[in-house]
Parts: structure tokens; C-alpha cells; sequence
């Protein structure tokens, strides 16, 4: 039995089945969808907030736009969801070879994608569209492969019991909705977030986590991250996060510590909800992509990649080709992704090449075609060795290079490689 203070807390270890699991999608989806609207580099599902600030483009906006009179709470009318549908969309993310899911059942602004007691008329089965989204979603990814698992904001900017007094907040709104998540929707997850303001004890964190790890229906699996305190990311909690870490120098992930599983999230673009503005220079490329996954795959870490759904409940398209084009390539290179482990704590980003391993086999994925031959610096020459590229029955002979393994790769017709953007080559001895 776990007790409720961080030290005992803190050994429970992250189920198995996220640390072999890799992949997954965040969903950012709510009222922010309907103005999907910031300035390049801002999260558009922080509208609502922007929109206390006159010399944010989002305040301008939205009164040239919408008119002073209007409302954030309005937006309500224009989600829809008129073309959602659950079964596509859990269809796309099996194809994109993720393993979970973590959908935004609340963010910040408190409007929730599931009926609660907690959130009366501010909820999308009470107004709006007149749906669960939690539910719908849950049932269509069953026999998928694919977990289902939720965001939840701990904070709501305008709730006035938080503004008047947050612990009180937590006692009597935070924790038992969460709870009542938790039992009805049974999810595999829990991404928290919003912690920033005060400390675990003000939130009662460690409460609620004895309560999730002792006494919850999910208590074996489930699966929460480190966001339960200003003092608690990186150091408390679960599985720890990251968010953009590629590109803000203060959040690199490299600083994360090897030995305890952790999650890069991020968007295919700079935000997380849908942002309008936002073109293609501003969305990675499959390669990027892929180059991150097995960037942090290489490290012992997930990658949460994001969408952005539309008001209307449609994945926009250049999202859904990437996460094709994700799944297409791990079809052929998953077997060095999923269930892997650390084959060195060493960073090799700068040399192209991400190592793995998985039982008696070593995975050298590089970010390039290697033409005639690779010398692979991490992996000691033995003459027992034997080498292969996954998505091709090309012959690779092996050889040694000051000590290392160096691969050999004769001419191969790229009409016959069933893998683009990185090439996996397995190691066997």
C-alpha cells in the first residue's frame, strides 16, 4: 500500500506497458477550436486567457472578428462536432502505429468533452454538441491496440472558488473530478497540467495519487506524469514530461534523467489547439518527426505527438498525412521502437544515428541513406555479427574500422525499400 507522501509515492514504478509503448497523440479539442486563433508561436487553446490582454493580437482578433460583445462562453455555439466521428479517428491512430492517447477532457478554460456533476452547463454533453466525446472515444478505440487516456487541467483560469481560495478548490472541485474521471472513464493515463501556481500540498496532490495507486479501478495501469506542483516536474510523480523540448533551451530533453521513462510532447506545429494561422513552413516534416521519435526513443522516452481537431470534429488533413506517414514507416521499423531499450546513455543526435536494443539484437536507425558503407562508432567490430536493413533482403556484409562495426551497402534500388526518411539496420551476433 502506497501512503500519501511523495517518498513513498514515488515507488511505484511506471507500468511496463508506457515504457514499451513509445507513441502517442495528445488531442487538443474544445471551445479554443472554434476561433482556432493566436499569433505564431502562442498555444491557441489559450484564447481565453489572451483575451485579457489588450495588446494581444488574440484581443483584436477577436473584437474585429466576433464583436466586443462576445463572449468566450458563446463559442459554445459554434462547436458543433457535426463531423466527428469516433471510429474514424481511432482508425487513424492505429494507422499511425501509436499505442495511447491522451485527450484533453479539460483544459484551463474548465470546459469539459464529458458530462460531470462538477461542470454543470459547461460541459459538451450539456451544451454544444450534446456528446461524450470521452465515452465515444473510449468505446471506438477498444480492440484497436490503442489506450485511451486523458488530459485534465488541475487549474481553471475563471472558477471562481480557485480564485477565492485554490485549496479549497482542490478539496471540493479538483479532486473529487478527478475521481469520477477516473472511475467512469477507467483510462490508462493522466496527463495533468496547469500545476504551475503552487505547491503539490496546496493541490493535495499525494491525496489523491494514494487514492489512484491503492484504491482506483486503474491502480495496476494507469499511468499519470509529474505535474502535480510547482515543485514536482522532472522530480515527483510519474512518468516525467517535456513539452517542446527540442526547441526551448530550458526545457531540452536531454536533461532528463535516463533511468526513469519520460514523454516528449509537442505539436506537428507550434500549438497544441488548432491555430488558423499556422502554414506549412510552420509543420514539422515526417522526417522531423521521425527524426524526434527515435531521438527520444534512443534516450528510454515516449513521444506524444499532438493534434488539433476542428470545431467541426475533423483532424485537418496535413495532420492526418503525418501521422500516415508515422505509421507507414513504423510498420516497417517497429520492431527497433516498441518494447526497446537504451543501448547507450551517450547522445548520438549529432552523428545520425539513434541506437536501441531489444533482446540480443542492436538497432542502428540513421536519419540518412548511407551509400556504400557505415561506420557504426557505437558498436564494437565482432566477426560474429550479422546485419540486415529493415524493409529490404539486400545482402549486408560487415567489416571493422578502427575497432568498429562498419556496414557494407551495396547497390540498392530504392523502388525496392519498403522504408523512407530514416533506415533501421539490425544487429545480431
Amino acid at each position: 500500500m502506497y501512503e500519501n507522501n511523495w517518498e513513498s509515492l514515488n515507488k511505484r514504478p511506471v507500468p511496463q506497458w508506457f515504457a514499451d509503448a513509445k507513441f502517442g497523440i495528445f488531442i487538443h479539442w474544445g471551445l479554443y477550436s472554434v476561433p482556432a486563433f493566436t499569433k505564431k508561436g502562442d498555444y491557441a487553446e489559450w484564447y481565453m486567457k489572451q483575451l485579457e490582454n489588450s495588446e494581444h493580437p488574440s484581443y483584436a482578433f477577436h473584437n474585429k472578428t466576433y464583436g466586443e460583445s462576445f463572449k468566450y462562453e458563446d463559442f459554445v455555439s459554434g462547436f458543433k462536432a457535426e463531423l466527428f466521428d469516433a471510429d474514424k479517428w481511432a482508425d487513424l491512430f492505429k494507422k499511425s502505429g501509436a499505442k495511447y492517447i491522451n485527450l484533453v477532457s479539460k483544459h484551463h478554460d474548465g470546459f469539459c468533452l464529458y458530462p460531470t456533476q462538477y461542470a454543470w452547463n459547461w460541459n459538451s454533453y450539456d451544451v454544444g454538441p450534446h456528446k461524450d466525446f470521452c465515452m465515444e472515444l473510449k468505446n471506438a478505440l477498444e480492440g484497436t491496440g490503442v489506450r485511451f487516456g486523458v488530459y485534465h487541467s488541475v487549474y481553471e483560469w475563471f472558477n471562481p472558488i480557485y480564485l477565492k481560495n485554490p485549496e479549497q478548490y482542490a478539496l471540493e472541485h479538483l479532486i473529487p473530478m478527478l475521481k469520477e474521471l477516473i472511475i467512469k472513464y477507467e483510462p490508462a493515463t493522466l496527463f495533468t497540467d496547469g500545476e504551475w501556481d503552487h505547491e503539490s500540498s496546496v493541490w493535495h496532490s499525494t491525496e489523491f495519487l494514494q487514492w489512484l495507486y491503492n484504491e482506483s479501478p486503474v491502480k495496476d495501469y494507469i499511468v499519470p506524469n509529474d505535474r502535480w506542483g510547482k515543485e514536482t516536474r522532472g522530480r515527483l510523480g510519474g512518468n516525467f514530461t517535456t513539452e517542446y523540448g527540442f526547441i526551448e533551451a530550458d526545457k531540452r530533453i536531454e536533461d532528463v534523467e535516463l533511468d526513469r521513462p519520460f514523454e516528449e510532447c509537442r505539436g506537428i506545429g507550434r500549438s497544441f489547439g488548432l491555430n488558423r494561422i499556422e502554414g506549412t513552413e510552420d509543420y514539422l516534416t515526417p522526417k522531423e518527426l521521425l527524426e524526434t521519435l527515435c531521438s527520444l526513443v534512443s534516450k528510454g522516452g515516449n513521444f506524444l505527438l499532438n493534434v488539433g481537431p476542428a470545431a467541426d470534429g475533423t483532424i485537418p488533413v496535413i495532420m492526418e498525412e503525418r501521422l500516415l506517414q508515422m505509421g507507414k514507416w513504423l510498420e516497417v521499423n517497429g520492431e527497433a521502437i516498441y518494447a526497446s531499450k537504451v543501448y547507450t546513455k551517450k547522445n548520438t543526435d549529432a552523428s545520425g544515428v539513434y541506437y536501441t536494443k531489444k533482446d540480443n539484437a542492436v538497432y542502428a536507425i540513421s536519419n540518412k541513406y548511407p551509400f556504400e558503407s557505415i561506420v557504426l562508432e557505437e558498436i564494437d567490430y565482432n566477426p560474429e555479427a550479422k546485419a540486415s536493413l529493415l524493409g529490404s533482403n539486400a545482402d549486408i556484409k560487415t567489416a571493422e574500422c578502427n575497432g568498429k562495426l562498419m556496414l557494407i551497402i551495396p547497390p540498392i534500388n530504392p523502388d525496392t525499400l519498403d522504408s523512407e526518411y530514416l533506415y533501421t539496420f539490425k544487429i545480431t551476433c
